[in-house]
């Protein structure tokens, strides 16, 4: 194993710990301070007197004193691996009562100076520069020590005589690159441990003769083995692996890092087959050599499980099929060939008890186990990441399976027409992984009748069939990062409880999913282009009516991506209202709307007399009109007033307080029979001539205007005027109400005008005087000839 696997294996290790250890303080509040991979020289002293997990790993830090830490009381996990420390004295840490863990790996530490009073749960120094093992006196007083990481290029029995009393969980021994030239093999068999890993010196040939064989050990795991250049070599290695034959209690064999023949691990295979141990594992191995043709004895084993992983043959010749032989007809439960480059495997010669196949990440094609019925007792096989394209192939490769539940065939380039071949699945398949090919929407034409687990994530899957095969059996259903458009309902899996749906085209998901799938217990459908519309909104609806845990990813993973003024708000926030999404409201809604506005503005208008501003805006609009109508030579040639002023002598009080204070402005004259009538004139000449002279004639109509004689006069001759001139001059201001009964019979010109023509109404309510007098004015504004002006002034 190199350095850089350790280091990794280390840290892995470390990870795990602290996370047990972080549960185990779950009942307290923790701090976790992590400093690490900052180029400190030394310990902060910024830190947190409530510190409990102080990670300070990948610094430079070359020294440890009592004051660094001399204040953390709290500490239970210091990590300081990966520094340059190369002295220790332990009492540095006699102030931190509570800590458990201590990681010191990876130093140059060369010397410990121990202490009695610590207690730790772990303790690592491996990976240091220690001659001897770092093993103190004091470390026999902690009775709670689970792991125990040493490191020494010298190992003497003696050395671990302190410890020898602990039940250790597991110890970690890795040897300096010296080690050997002074070797005790037997000086770790008074360890008291249930898992052992040593760590040989990396690059060396394997001349070691330590003995590995730890009575109480039940794991053991070797790393760095080399025996290709002498033979010796791997003779040493063997030798290590029959003492093995010592420990009845070993059950689980590893082995890292290997570099040998072929013909040695052959051999390493066929020693190890003859032990107690249960589970050989073999990772990281490099092969070369030539093979000699030998038969593998398969008798008289306890093996159970057999992995190897990530093996590399040198040698580019070599007899495949003798290898595919040997471990094709191994009478073990469980096989792992995994990262080998292999191309092929032969069916078993006889009735094989392989229970578990893996052959994952290897070049198997389709062909691989064709018509093969010797794996009739094959629970699960996976041949995840090879080169099988077929889909057919593979459902005949099972057909004659019949135990096989589970079966791994992602990650390959397979695709399925269902036009070349029949669908026989074997009747036993219970869970498919077909994820990461390029299966499309026929593959669910296809399926095993009874699977419960199916996997189609990553393909390229657009749609569901309604003629899809109906999987009654089928509960999980894992269909993301495929184009699928829309939410199957559960027609045809009425067993479904599980939806895996994320990561697909998904826009407008129907909202009857629910009603549909009613054993649904876990739905994924985050992650896809959600429209937020109102179509939208009854699906937001019916998965705020399910529990929390149903809906997986929610809120976080559901969000609009359409409009774009949506662009990325939850579902959960999305707000549209009824009314704008349902239409025959909307138009109730604008009809009882525009009604209410009509018969407020109709109130409004009859509370504040609007028809009356109305009119008198009308007439004002009209005079303006017919005044532009008459040629103004011909009015100004004969004109002295703008208007004459016909009222009863009872309304003289109004006439003059209020009309010529108001109208007389601006430069308008209004001739009045007290001022304007010539003497010596009579009565009716006066009328008529201020008549014909004035460019209106204004006669204030009230109860008092029809009892007057004289003003009956001056009403007919500007009738008379009217008729006779052709114009508009007449203009009737009603000061108050006339009955009609009250009008005499002889006023029947007054009457027919006031039901012919529009009068100006004088209004009670002072805010509509000014209004009313803008009017009038306007009516009988017009410019003046000076002449006529002239004549006015010498004739009174």
């Amino acid at each position: 194993m190199t350095k850089e696997n350790l280091s990794i294996f280390h840290f892995a290790i470390i990870f795990i710990l602290i996370l047990e250890i972080r549960i185990q303080l779950s009942e307290e509040s923790e701090v976790l301070v992590d400093r690490s991979k900052t180029g400190l020289t030394h310990v902060p002293k910024d830190l947190s007197l409530e510190t409990t997990i102080l990670d300070l790993s990948q610094n430079s830090i070359s020294e440890l004193q009592t004051s660094d830490i001399l204040s953390l009381s709290k500490l239970r996990v210091f990590i300081i691996s990966h520094n340059r420390i190369q002295y220790l004295d332990v009492s540095v840490f006699k102030f931190n009562q509570e800590l458990e863990y201590l990681d010191l790996s990876h130093n140059k530490l060369e010397k410990i100076l121990c202490h009695p009073t610590l207690n730790l749960k772990h303790l690592d120094l491996s990976f240091n520069a220690f001659d001897a093992l770092p093993i103190c006196q004091e470390f026999g007083s902690m009775f709670q020590l689970e792991f125990l990481g040493l490191s020494a290029t010298q190992l003497q029995k003696s050395s671990v005589l302190p410890i020898a009393h602990l039940h250790i969980g597991k110890v970690l021994l890795v040897l300096g690159d010296s080690y050997g030239e002074r070797e005790d093999p037997e000086s770790l068999q008074d360890l008291n441990t249930q898992s052992l890993h040593i760590v040989y010196p990396p690059g060396k040939e394997f001349h070691f003769m330590l003995d590995v064989s730890v009575s109480t050990a039940v794991n053991l795991e070797l790393s760095n083995i080399r025996c290709v250049l002498d033979a010796n070599g791997c003779h040493h290695f063997q030798n290590v692996l029959l003492k093995l034959q010592k420990n009845s209690k070993l059950s689980n064999l590893t082995l890292n890092n290997i570099e040998t023949t072929w013909n040695s691990f052959i051999t390493t295979l066929q020693f190890v087959w003859h032990t107690s141990i249960e589970y050989f594992s073999i990772s990281s191995v490099k092969l070369q050599g030539q093979l000699d043709f030998r038969d593998f004895d398969y008798s008289d084993t306890s093996l159970k499980a057999l992995s190897l992983h990530q093996v590399v043959s040198e040698v580019f010749s070599f007899p495949q099929s003798y290898i595919y032989k040997i471990f094709s007809n191994m009478n073990i439960q469980y096989l792992t060939v995994s990262a080998t480059h292999m191309v092929h495997m032969v069916c078993p010669s006889q009735i094989s008890p392989f229970l578990y196949l893996d052959f994952s990440n290897n070049a198997l094609t389709d062909m691989v186990f064709k018509n093969c019925a010797n794996l009739a007792n094959l629970n699960t096989l996976s041949l995840q990441m090879n080169q099988l394209k077929e889909l057919v192939n593979v459902i005949h490769m099972t057909k004659e399976m019949q135990s096989l539940q589970q079966l791994d065939v992602s990650q390959n380039t397979l695709r399925y027409d269902e036009n070349e071949g029949s669908c026989t699945w074997t009747g036993s398949l219970l869970s498919l992984n077909m994820s990461s090919n390029i299966l499309t929407d026929s593959v669910f034409r296809c399926l095993p009748p009874r699977v419960k687990v199916l996997d189609l994530h990553n393909n390229r899957i657009r749609s569901i069939p309604e003629d899809v095969t109906h999987l009654e059996a089928l509960q999980e259903l894992n269909v993301a990062s495929n184009s699928l458009a829309h939410l199957p309902g559960c027609g045809s899996f009425s067993s479904l409880s599980i939806l895996i749906i994320d990561y697909n085209s998904i826009s407008n998901p129907s909202a009857d999913f629910f009603q549909s799938c009613q054993k649904i217990r876990s739905l994924k459908a985050g992650n896809n282009p959600f429209q937020c519309t109102c179509e939208l909104r009854d699906f937001i609806q019916s998965l705020g009516q399910v529990s929390s845990d149903v809906v997986e990813g929610w809120p976080d993973s559901y969000k609009c991506e359409y409009p774009e003024s949506y662009k990325g708000t939850l579902l959960k926030d999305f707000r549209v209202s009824e009314l704008s999404c349902n239409t025959a409201l909307l138009i109730v809604t604008i009809g009882v709307t525009g009604l209410a506005l009509a018969l407020t503005m109709t109130g409004l208008c009859v509370y504040f007399d609007l028809p009356w501003y109305l009119r008198m805006l009308c007439q004002w609009t009209q005079t303006r009109r017919r005044a532009r109508n008459v040629p103004l030579e011909e009015l100004q040639r004969t004109l002295q007033f703008h208007a004459f002023i016909s009222y009863s002598g009872h309304d003289s009080a109004w006439v003059k307080n209020e009309l010529l204070p108001n109208v007389e402005k601006e430069g308008i004259k209004i001739c009045l029979h007290e001022r304007n009538f010539v003497p010596g004139k009579s009565i009716m000449e006066n009328i008529i001539n201020c008549i014909e002279k004035s460019y209106k004639s204004i006669f204030v109509l009230s109860p008092n205007f029809v009892q007057s004689e004289w003003c009956h006069y001056e009403l007919y001759f500007a009738h008379h005027n009217l008729f006779h001139e052709g114009s508009d001059n007449l203009i009737l201001i009603l000061l108050d109400s006339i009955p009609q009964y009250s009008i005499p019979s002889s006023y029947h010109k007054l009457k027919a005008l006031m039901a012919q023509r529009t009068y100006l109404e004088w209004p009670k309510e002072k805010s509509k005087h000014g209004l009313f007098w803008a009017n009038l004015r306007a009516s009988i504004n017009i410019k003046l000839m000076e002449k006529a002006e002239e004549i006015s002034y010498t004739q009174i």
